[in-house]
């Protein structure tokens, strides 16, 4: 079936005196975010917007930010955020597929040697304007429109561009509202990265249901702590791995009562940590999800703090109306119990990279997208992930694409050739490794990583280099990478 034969889920406003965003700037409500829309209207028009020609947004968690991704999904500004050490040649990668009509950015001048678009400037004053609800100008209808663009990982060394489409927007939220949907004036914890799906479905869902965001300028461990053991307008937060594993350093640390959940992905979930979380009486939900899905598409149910979900390694039922197969090496549908690929169909799914050549890698003639991620169903058809994406690294919640790491190690003088890989840490998910051959004597590694954080983004630079006299590799030249990972020593 295709998405368009599915009824799209509608949404009510929410009213203007309702809080919208609290950080430690401020207090704002939705007739802020609405003044604010309407100022955003103005400043934009007669804009041309599309997927091609989107808002870029480029800097560190703001409130600015945030009230710029929602205002964006009201006007249907198709929007794109970056990371904020998104450099000159990252955007010139892009060029060939976009070109932004307007630009925000922490600072003024970002990019002007790449794209001639319009800049925003946002005052203080932008964000305590006042207005009601403008039928006219905006609203949360819209299905077919674009929402927003996303970067993910490629195999080539050049990202992936995901375009989301509000009418996933709007399954993803309601699937979320059937597992758990805030109360008006409660705050859901905003403490992930502005340029990734996780932290702008926060932002999306929130909207939708006209609840309220609480966004911290980056992990503040005691903070966090404090928010969640005492203030019971906290209901649930969203974290990766290694943020939940910070808290419990501290093993006085309970939430209220009355919170929900940590609802918890962005990589690999160790069993241990499910355990730990469990018989310390943290609430939590593990789920399995994607850029291309909009974020969760599988969750466990939340239950109470002392609830126990089983099979505790599972990451829950598929949302419906979404299905799900997986598929031997031959695309031959497996029965439940057996491991394979997984393969995912439905409105929450998105159409297709903009390198279209990329869609006849993923999907087949009837719109089952290959997720490239390994796992099984049980008899009850709980989803249980094995191994993510072969060739993308998470950690800490930050993709890694090992081709990108690999291209600047190799740049180094000295070094012949390298492989970078994942391997499990109980802290971050994955660390990011890195073999490499030389040509010399001896590479000094500390020298090495200095040259790789002028290079990469720093969650990209490996924690940890081996040196190889060669590496294994295939007849037709390819490493081994699963022979090197079985070779490292934890």
């Amino acid at each position: 079936m295709s998405p368009d034969s599915f009824t799209i889920p509608t949404f009510s406003k929410p009213d203007k005196v309702l809080t919208f965003l609290s950080s430690e700037k401020g207090n704002f409500t939705y007739g802020n975010l609405y003044g604010f829309t309407k100022w955003l209207a103005d400043r934009t028009e007669g804009a041309h917007f599309s997927k091609k020609k989107p808002l870029l947004i480029c800097g560190p968690s703001s409130d600015e930010i945030i009230f710029l991704v929602a205002a964006c999904f009201l006007l249907k500004i198709p929007f794109l955020s970056v990371h904020e050490e998104f450099s000159d040649s990252d955007a010139a990668i892009l060029k060939s597929q976009i070109d932004p009509s307007f630009i925000f950015s922490d600072e003024p001048g970002r990019f002007k040697n790449v794209f001639n678009a319009k800049r925003i400037v946002i005052e203080k004053e932008h964000l305590i304007l006042q207005s009601e609800y403008n039928e006219s100008l905006f609203s949360i209808s819209g299905a077919d429109k674009a929402a927003g663009l996303f970067l993910t990982s490629g195999s080539t060394g050049t990202p992936k561009i995901v375009p989301i489409n509000r009418r996933q927007v709007f399954f993803a939220t309601e699937a979320s509202a059937n597992n758990f949907k805030p109360g008006k004036n409660t705050y859901w914890l905003l403490c992930l990265p502005l340029n990734h799906v996780g932290g702008i479905s926060i932002i999306l869902r929130s909207l939708l249901y006209g609840s309220a965001i609480y966004r911290l300028d980056s992990f503040d461990t005691q903070t966090i702590r404090n928010l969640l053991s005492s203030n019971r307008d906290f209901e649930v937060a969203s974290m990766v791995p290694t943020m939940l594993i910070n808290l419990m350093d501290d093993t006085h640390f309970q939430t209220h009562s009355g919170f929900k959940a940590i609802l918890l992905g962005g990589g690999p979930i160790s069993a241990e940590l499910i355990e730990w979380a469990v018989t310390r009486g943290i609430p939590i939900v593990t789920s399995y999800g994607m850029t291309e899905t909009f974020a969760q598409i599988a969750a466990n149910p939340i239950l109470n703090p002392s609830g126990v979900y089983l099979p505790k390694n599972s990451v829950g039922h598929l949302f419906s109306p979404n299905m799900i197969q997986i598929r031997d090496d031959k695309n031959e549908p497996l029965p439940n119990r057996e491991s394979g690929q997984i393969w995912l169909k439905g409105p929450q799914l998105f159409d297709g990279y903009m390198t279209e050549e990329l869609n006849q890698e993923v999907f087949d003639e009837n719109g089952w997208f290959n997720t490239g991620d390994y796992g099984y169903l049980n008899y009850r058809k709980q989803l249980y992930i094995e191994t993510r994406r072969m060739d993308l690294i998470v950690t800490g919640g930050e993709n890694v694409n090992p081709t990108d790491v690999e291209q600047a190690i190799e740049t180094f003088p000295g070094i012949s050739r390298s492989a970078v890989v994942g391997v499990q840490d109980k802290k971050w998910g994955q660390r990011v490794v890195a073999f490499y051959t030389t040509e010399m004597e001896q590479i000094d590694e500390l020298e090495l990583k200095s040259y790789l954080k002028e290079k990469l983004l720093s969650f990209q630079v490996p924690k940890e280099f081996i040196h190889k006299n060669d590496l294994p590799a295939t007849s037709l030249g390819k490493i081994k990478k699963r022979e090197l990972l079985r070779s490292y020593r934890y």
